[in-house]
């Protein structure tokens, strides 16, 4: 044994909660994703007072997970949450992986229809966008004229807008895969001019030796100066500078969700719309609206980086909702005036239910 193996093994073993953070992060997972399996596991400890998992087993998981379904009354997608946040500490940071995990059952989530919103709905909201708050107009606009998530918007790095071909490739999407989708025709001055402002942030950094923004794992190890470029500079960057949670280097970070989730649910409620539309609503209205324009639904697949076409043709039910079939009510006919009823025979009635 080397000096080094030796070593190694004197030092403190990390704690439990650290073990798990140093794996997910081992795996790249999203800092969301971290948060969430965290707060799992810590909740899941503190609800059987303080116990390691290892002197768990089968039966506290299920009555922490029948508490959270029980008393709690959490969704099946929170449920589900939990239990992979469980499945994941077992697994990937004890090692263990006993029968009994295998034995879980997972709650049956409910399958829903998406909430979309009217092409003049969208207007609306848009138009109200620009007037409340027109530094968030565009990226409305663009999440709505491409079918981006969120976050894909904001991660866009200037180097994935290509305005030769109108395209916008979409990079370390949901499932870790990359996919192309259009750059709308009505944006394309908009997001020159986004650029030119993002250039002068880029800049700004470049001259004050602010360290370059975030850029993927390996790409850093190969290129550490990549972060530093004009074409790895986000296309939509926060104003300010902020502190990494995870490397804690203070640097420049794309715009923040929430600001913008804030921004659209005033402009809503200012559109007058009083559906419980959110961020996410916009993607669902640019498929079907995509759909209801003739759009064939393998592009639409495409365009929306589904794996599996199913999950596209979610939104051919949203367009059946009325699609053509005559309500039976719409047959009748109520012009013909009423025959006025006989008073004598009212007065006949009420007498007897006196």
């Amino acid at each position: 044994m080397n000096s080094l193996s030796a070593s190694a093994q004197n030092l403190p073993k990390p704690r439990l909660l650290t073990q798990l953070r140093d794996c997910i992060r081992t795996k790249h997972y999203a800092l969301s994703t971290e948060k969430v399996y965290m707060h799992w596991v810590r909740t899941f400890i503190r609800f059987h007072g303080i116990r390691h998992p290892l002197e768990m087993g089968a039966r506290e998981v299920e009555a922490f997970l029948t508490y959270l379904a029980v008393e709690r009354k959490v969704a099946a997608s929170t449920h589900n949450q939990a239990l992979s946040a469980l499945l994941f500490l077992y697994r990937e940071v004890l090692r263990v992986d006993l029968p009994w995990l295998n034995e879980i059952g997972r709650p049956q989530t409910a399958r829903r229809l998406p909430e979309v919103l009217t092409v003049d709905e969208v207007r609306r909201t848009l138009t109200a966008l620009i007037e409340q708050a027109p530094e968030h107009a565009l990226f409305a606009q663009l999440l709505y004229g491409t079918g981006m998530r969120i976050l894909e918007g904001l991660r866009l790095r200037t180097k994935d807008v290509d305005f030769e071909r109108g395209a916008i490739i979409v990079r370390e999407a949901k499932g870790n895969k990359d996919r192309v989708v259009m750059l709308p025709t009505s944006l394309r001055d908009a997001m020159k001019q986004q650029l030119r402002l993002s250039h002068a942030l880029w800049e700004t950094d470049r001259a004050a030796n602010v360290p370059g923004v975030e850029t993927p794992n390996a790409l850093t190890v190969k290129y550490p100066h990549a972060g530093e470029s004009w074409g790895w500079h986000w296309v939509f960057p926060q104003a300010t500078l902020s502190v990494n949670p995870r490397s804690e280097i203070k640097r420049r970070h794309h715009a923040y969700p929430q600001t913008f989730r804030r921004a659209l649910t005033a402009a809503l409620r200012a559109g007058g719309v009083t559906k419980p539309a959110t961020v996410h609503t916009l993607r669902h209205s640019f498929a079907t609206h995509l759909l209801q324009g003739g759009a064939d639904i393998r592009t639409v697949q495409e365009l929306l980086g589904h794996s599996d076409v199913k999950t596209t043709m979610i939104y051919t039910h949203v367009l059946k909702i009325g699609g053509g079939v005559k309500s039976p009510l719409d047959g009748l006919d109520f012009t013909t005036p009423r025959a006025k009823p006989d008073r004598e025979a009212l007065a006949a009635i009420n007498a007897m239910t006196v």
